[in-house]
């Protein structure tokens, strides 16, 4: 295929992701819309910056005179539009990888099925008293006995004598 019909097979796939009549613009647009991708798909920015040279070099094409595709072109920038429409094809383009990354993922249940629903959950379940909290109560009775037993002594010491 040529670049201009390359580019328009691939704008086309991308309008009809988009339901609009600019369809590698609007995948620009959402790529942009999505600052974290580079973080999160290999070779995002590189993908980016290609979609947005080669848009440009379509509307040089189509826009302006004296700008044609022997020209604007150079050798395999056909074949880089038809790779990713292959991609987008096969859901390995950015904004795909982008959303499979960033979807939730549902908890995996467990293998053994029988497991009683508190077996399930215990590392989500929270203690009714941490153990720090019932080792304080602990030292308070500790002290308040034997605050009991030495104010008791020294009562009982006061009457005795």
């Amino acid at each position: 295929m040529s670049f201009i019909e390359s580019y328009k097979h691939l704008d086309k796939i991308c309008g009809e992701m988009f339901e609009t009549q600019y369809g590698v613009s609007a995948y620009i647009e959402e790529m942009l819309n999505n600052p974290h991708g580079s973080f999160l798909v290999r070779g995002w920015e590189n993908d980016l910056k290609q979609l947005k040279h080669y848009r440009w070099i379509r509307n040089q094409i189509v826009h302006e005179p004296d700008c044609y595709e022997e020209t604007m072109c150079e050798a395999g920038d056909d074949e880089w539009l038809d790779d990713f429409y292959e991609r987008i094809i096969n859901q390995t383009d950015p904004l795909a990888m982008y959303f499979q990354a960033t979807k939730p993922h549902p908890v995996a249940k467990s293998a053994q099925n029988h497991e009683p629903a508190q077996m399930q959950y215990t590392y989500s379940k929270q203690p009714s008293q941490p153990k720090h909290k019932s080792k304080k109560v602990v030292r308070w009775i500790v002290f308040s006995i034997i605050v009991a037993i030495v104010l008791l002594y020294l009562v009982l010491k006061y009457f005795i004598n």
